[in-house]
């Protein structure tokens, strides 16, 4: 899980910093007065996202089986542990 969310972080540091570099060189306009910095943060938020749906399938469809295997194992601790309680 951790290196998927690092990788996440890595598309929007990188989203983050082009589109900062479009905005300094004037590719991009930029926001009004002083909101700049949150225009281009929300910009890499909506560039980010979809590129990481993508980008990061692999890696999120093997943390998910890896949570479910996780989740069915302590299902079955609990279930092995109800019915060892009952026995006795």
């Amino acid at each position: 899980m951790l290196r998927y969310s690092l990788m996440r972080l890595g598309i929007f540091a990188g989203c983050f910093f082009a589109l900062w570099g479009l905005v300094y060189v004037g590719a991009l306009p930029r926001g009004l007065g002083d909101s700049n910095l949150l225009w281009v943060l929300l910009l890499a938020i909506v560039i980010s996202a979809p590129l990481s749906f993508v980008l990061l399938r692999k890696q999120r469809d093997t943390m998910s089986a890896e949570i479910v295997e996780k989740v069915g194992r302590a299902k079955n601790r609990l279930d092995a542990n109800r019915t060892r309680e009952d026995a006795v």
